[in-house]
């Protein structure tokens, strides 16, 4: 194995906010050798009675399945650190969030396990109306379906404010004005010129 120093970064947003698309557009356009550890690799591994999974969404709706989302996030990131100690690079499209009727400190759990490694923390947005559009053009995922309607149902609207309440980030994009390829253009120059103490190492030291 070389002495390449493996990357990771974590997008997290919303669901149809456009973390799918930007991974192939990372894995095609982005040098390295990219992994898609995200949300839904995941879920399609899971039988079910465990989904969503780490794909709970926010609200408190099954505190029967809060105690496997801990442990399922904590495989996750052991799976996405053991990857990279392997020499791969890691893309990983989450939804984290702590809106669960207990908080379950996930993201504080990524950067124990995650920190040292130097990851980039990405926040995912996308303006209401297009997570909309696009939820009432693809309305069915893995696991279930996508809420669609022409207003937003609440939790829709619990998913743009938890998602990214309280979360620091090295960088923001808005991929409801940015295509994929933009989006991955502007990690793959943060990629060549990250921050000293990215988020999530700042976060482990805490």
């Amino acid at each position: 194995m070389s002495d390449r120093i493996p990357k990771i970064v974590i997008l997290n947003g919303a669901p149809r906010s456009g973390k799918s698309s930007l991974v192939r557009a990372i894995q095609k356009d982005v040098p390295g050798t990219w992994l898609n550890l995200g949300v839904d690799s995941q879920m399609a591994s899971l039988p079910p009675h465990l989904l969503p999974g780490i794909g709970l969404r926010p609200g408190g709706e099954r505190p029967d399945l809060e105690p496997t989302v801990v442990r399922l996030y904590e495989l996750l990131f052991d799976t996405i650190g053991t990857s990279a100690d392997a020499g791969f690079d890691i893309i990983a499209d989450l939804g984290m969030h702590e809106d669960y009727s207990t908080p379950l400190g996930i993201l504080p759990r990524a950067a124990r396990r995650l920190g040292a490694l130097h990851p980039l923390f990405i926040g995912i947005d996308c303006p209401i109306e297009e997570i909309m559009r696009r939820r009432n053009a693809a309305p069915h995922s893995i696991g279930g379906t996508y809420l669609g309607g022409e207003t937003p149902p609440p939790p829709v609207l619990r998913w743009q404010r938890a998602v990214h309440e309280g979360r620091d980030y090295d960088l923001r994009l808005d991929m409801g004005a940015l295509t994929p390829e933009d989006g991955a253009a502007r990690i793959a120059a943060l990629l060549k010129d990250p921050p000293a103490v990215p988020a999530l190492t700042r976060l482990s030291t805490v």
